[in-house]
């Protein structure tokens, strides 16, 4: 995402920063339901009206991310050189992904997600929703009206992709495995036909 340029953005990008790193820390302490968003903000030394303006719920304290992730996977699609296919370059920004999420640092925090059925459903959500985004990119990438059935069918499947490897021990294959599927089923469409060269 875009870096904050104006020193109020600065602030405010740092204030979200110190909330969320506030929140990951008492989370992989205590446990997610262990801990209150009241417990959260006085960690943060910030009111708990500041947290709200900042994360819309105690779930999206653990998906600070989630952004960033949309973006990447948006941009995948409309940065990509102008004759490059477009699911190489969503397999290529997904296996990033994954590899970033299968980093040692990242596994505490996936195992919390993971075991917590609160945090399961909001990520299941944050699934969905990062799948229409994808699709609009990917119809309006190749001049299909949307809500174009393929292009959402395709997003799901990435989307898909991502979750998998994440769980894979093998993520890496995984991922090219499931791409390999994507690529065939992307070919047989009339969409996939018809993407730019």
């Amino acid at each position: 995402m875009d870096v904050p340029t104006g020193r109020r953005e600065r602030k405010k990008a740092a204030t979200r920063e110190k909330i969320a790193d506030a929140a990951r820390r008492l989370f992989l302490e205590r446990g997610y339901d262990a801990v209150g968003i009241r417990e959260v903000a006085t960690e943060a030394d910030v009111a708990v009206t500041t947290l709200f303006a900042h994360f819309p719920s105690k779930e999206a304290l653990v998906f600070e991310h989630d952004e960033d992730f949309e973006y990447r996977l948006t941009h995948a699609v409309t940065d990509r050189a102008p004759h490059e296919p477009l699911i190489p370059a969503l397999r290529n920004e997904i296996q990033a992904m994954v590899r970033h999420c299968a980093a040692p640092e990242a596994v505490p925090l996936w195992h919390m997600i993971d075991s917590s059925p609160a945090l399961r459903q909001y990520d299941g959500s944050v699934r969905l929703r990062h799948a229409e985004s994808l699709a609009a990119a990917i119809a309006a990438d190749l001049d299909q009206p949307p809500p174009a059935t393929a292009c959402r069918t395709i997003a799901r499947f990435v989307i898909d992709a991502y979750s998998l490897g994440r769980e894979s021990p093998d993520p890496e294959a995984t991922v090219n495995e499931i791409f390999r599927m994507i690529e065939a089923a992307w070919a047989a469409t009339p969409v996939g036909v018809t993407e730019r060269r």
